[in-house]
Formats: C-alpha cells, sequence, structure tokens
C-alpha cells in the first residue's frame, strides 16, 4: 500500500488523497507537521514540505508530482486529459489552483484564521484576511467564471487534475468560513458545490470539518 505523508487539512496534501481515491487507490496516511519535521522527513522530502509518497521503494515529493507518477503507473480512470492542448490546459488550472489560488488562500486567510488560532494558540491577522477576501480572491474568482461554461468541469466538461487541483483551495475557503458569492459567481459557485459533493472530496472535507471541531 502507498503512503501519503503530511497534514489532512493542507491543500497539497488533499489534492494527492482526492487523486488517489478517484483512482480507487488505498492508500496510508501518515501524519507530518511540516513545521515540526526533522531531518529523516527531508530524506523523502529534500524541502521539507507535504505531501510526500511513498510507493515501494520509490519516495516522491510535491503534490504535482505525485499525482504526475500516480497517473502513469495508474493510467484507468484516467485523469490526465489525452489530446496535446486539453492536458496543457489542465496543467494550467493545476498551476492556478497552485501559484494563484494557494499563495492567496493559504498565508493570508487560512493560515490567519484558521493555523494560527488552533496550531500556535494566537490570534491571526484578521484584518490581513478581510483584505485578502475583499481585494485580492475576486479577480481570482472573476478568471475561473469566465472559464466555467456548464458548470461541470473545467476542460472538457471531463472531471480532470485541473478540478482537483483548484476545488482542493476551495475546501480551506470553508474552513475559513469563505464561500463564493452565488449572486456574483454563480457558475462558480455551482462548479466548487458539485465537485466537493463528489465522494472523493466529501469523504475528506467531512473528516476535516470533524477534526476542526474537535480541535476548536
Amino acid at each position: 500500500m502507498v503512503t501519503v505523508y503530511g497534514a489532512n487539512i493542507s491543500p497539497f496534501v488533499r489534492k494527492v488523497r482526492v487523486f488517489l481515491a478517484e483512482k480507487n487507490i488505498p492508500y496510508k496516511l501518515e501524519p507530518v507537521n511540516p513545521f515540526t519535521a526533522g531531518p529523516d522527513y527531508k530524506k523523502i522530502s529534500p524541502l521539507g514540505r507535504i505531501p510526500a509518497f511513498q510507493d515501494g521503494n520509490v519516495t516522491l515529493a510535491d503534490s504535482s508530482v505525485i499525482c504526475a507518477y500516480v497517473e502513469r503507473t495508474n493510467p484507468q480512470l484516467a485523469l490526465y486529459p489525452s489530446a496535446p492542448a486539453d492536458y496543457a490546459q489542465a496543467l494550467w488550472f493545476e498551476e492556478y489552483g497552485d501559484g494563484g489560488l494557494a499563495p492567496v488562500v493559504g498565508p493570508k486567510i487560512f493560515r490567519q484564521r484558521v493555523v494560527m488560532p488552533l496550531l500556535f494558540k494566537q490570534p491571526g491577522d484578521e484584518a490581513s484576511a478581510q483584505k485578502a477576501v475583499a481585494e485580492e480572491l475576486p479577480p481570482l474568482f472573476d478568471y475561473l467564471e469566465s472559464q466555467l461554461t456548464d458548470g461541470a468541469a473545467l476542460v472538457r466538461g471531463q472531471f480532470s487534475i485541473a478540478d482537483i487541483g483548484i476545488a482542493t483551495q476551495f475546501v480551506n475557503l470553508r474552513h475559513a468560513g469563505v464561500d463564493v458569492d452565488a449572486q456574483r459567481w454563480p457558475k462558480l459557485a455551482r462548479y466548487i458545490s458539485s465537485i466537493h459533493a463528489r465522494p472523493s472530496f466529501k469523504a475528506v472535507i467531512d473528516e476535516e470539518e470533524a477534526m476542526l471541531k474537535k480541535a476548536k
């Protein structure tokens, strides 16, 4: 059985867990706190980040690398489009989640509203979080709204790594009390609701919400 190393509230750990669930691949989650991970963990993840991954003698780090490896080793139930242009578009949306949404959602909102009070037992910077919600999220949401057609999936109407990479960031917004305004972004609101209702996402969301509730 493969092992995923990381914390279940990480959007990148969640990305890998959802990917594996969609592939029907059993795995073990080994909890790792990136703030306290020691030198042994850095043998698997040289940058000390989560997630890391082990499959027999193969060890990998970085969610995008892990998902690409799993796709190549388990090509059934494909989660990457086959046509070159669609494949590239899916990678683009995955990067939009990793490099566009995450830098705003993670440090500026989720860290301030969830990580600081729960893990560090001190208040976060709520003014900074509110500013990010009011000023930085809307342009990001505007773009996604413009890219959605029927609200089912981002690339050719087929669920893929694009949707996993985007929707995982919105789980952290949900934990931080931020919803998509359905009046302003109706397609995006429907899309996120639909993706989060998939069994692969719902299982981890329920698990995380129970954990966060218990930690408060």
